[in-house]
């Protein structure tokens, strides 16, 4: 039996146009064996939201340069709970200050990635913590 592919969906939430990194990890996800939905920039949290729902997907990636990550998030993980996409884990990462990972973990962001991660650590997290669920069969 063929294993699925982890299914991630990336973007940007707001007016931030940067999206070079993520675009990057777009790239390399894929090359590491990854199905990427890629939604690009000026998304609005119930956008990102309704794709996620729609694509079925394992893991949404959100990015951010522009420090509006804390009120942005707010607005995505509460769309995610409407919709009831509780066990799909959202991640972040960027422009993400030290002393904001603490309160966004508490919101509900499960994973943080600072601008400057190594793509290995951001991967491995991904086939560790989502690849081992579908292994499992938590998640179709």
């Amino acid at each position: 039996m063929a294993e699925r592919k982890i299914k991630i969906l990336l973007g940007k939430v707001g007016l931030d146009g940067h999206d070079r990194g993520v675009r990057m990890l777009s790239t390399w996800f894929r090359n590491a064996g990854m199905e990427v939905v890629y939604l690009g920039t000026h998304n609005t949290p119930e956008a990102v939201v309704k794709a996620a729902a729609e694509e079925d997907v394992d893991v949404i990636g959100l990015s951010f340069q522009g420090g509006e990550h804390v009120p942005l998030l707010k607005l995505v993980v509460e769309e995610m709970k409407k919709a009831g996409l509780r066990d799909v884990p959202l991640i972040a990462g960027g422009n993400i200050p030290r002393q904001d990972m603490e309160p966004l973990k508490e919101m509900g962001v499960a994973a943080i990635f600072p601008a400057g991660t190594s793509v290995a650590t951001i991967t491995g997290y991904l086939w560790e913590s989502v690849g081992s669920k579908k292994q499992a069969g938590s998640h179709s």
